[in-house]
Parts: structure tokens; C-alpha cells; sequence
């Protein structure tokens, strides 16, 4: 008999294998992809007559795992955040990982009267402009 002229009996056999790569596929834990768990906090900058406000939210983060720095007009804040216990999940939509955000001041800051806190899932930075920064009003003298 040709074998040209007899249909393909091979269908079944790889969708059988599909199948099984796509269940491996499907049980990958996330602590091998720890691409997966990166998150970014999303920040807001704000500027108020004398100050500059920086505002993260980083739920389920306390002080001790965010750190801060200032150099050269850049504030970078970087934290991580950890996964409670170790445990098998079957469904996970929150976040876990570390973070690094840096961002550009558009005004001098006195590095020396910079404060944060963290309450209710918030980080708040806020830097005193320097006096320069803030402007002056300009007296016009008469004549």
C-alpha cells in the first residue's frame, strides 16, 4: 500500500505531547521565574510653594525594608517585599520582589530637611526647596 494515500494517524499522538507541555508549562513555580514577582510602585511628585512631595504606594512594606537616598538633585528609593510564608500557592495576583525607583528633582532640595514616612501603605518623601528654589518677590522702588 503507498503511504502517500493514508491519512495521517499521527494527530493523537501530538496532541498528547501539547498537552504535557503545556501542564509543565502550567506548573512552574513562581520562585523560578522571579522575573514574575518585579513590581514597580507607582510614585507621584508634587510641588507645593515649599516643597517637593514624593508619594509611593508600597502596601504591605515598613520602614526597615525601604531604603532612601539623595545625590545630585536624584532621589532613589528601593525596597523589597516578601512573601509572608512559604507555601504552595494555587492562584497569586499579588506582588512580591524587590524595587528601585529613582527620579529626577526639577528644583535644588535642602538634603538636610528631607522626612518620610510610611502610613497606610504610603510612603511620603518631602524635601524643603531651597531658598533659592522657592522664587522671591522683588520689590519695585520708586522714583
Amino acid at each position: 500500500m503507498m503511504r502517500g494515500l493514508m491519512p495521517w494517524t499521527g494527530m493523537g499522538r501530538v496532541q498528547r505531547e501539547m498537552d504535557r507541555l503545556f501542564d509543565r508549562i502550567a506548573e512552574v513555580q513562581r520562585e523560578q521565574c522571579p522575573a514574575l514577582g518585579d513590581w514597580v510602585p507607582s510614585l507621584d511628585l508634587a510641588e507645593s510653594e515649599n516643597d517637593l512631595i514624593a508619594t509611593l504606594e508600597v502596601p504591605g512594606l515598613e520602614r526597615q525594608d525601604i531604603e532612601l537616598s539623595l545625590q545630585d538633585g536624584l532621589l532613589t528609593i528601593k525596597g523589597e517585599k516578601r512573601r509572608e510564608q512559604q507555601m504552595r500557592y494555587h492562584h497569586v495576583e499579588r506582588v512580591y520582589g524587590a524595587f528601585l525607583r529613582s527620579v529626577r528633582l526639577p528644583v535644588p532640595v535642602d538634603a538636610a530637611q528631607v522626612t518620610a514616612t510610611v502610613k497606610n501603605g504610603l510612603l511620603t518623601v518631602t524635601l524643603l526647596k531651597r531658598s533659592a528654589a522657592r522664587g522671591t518677590n522683588i520689590p519695585i522702588l520708586g522714583a
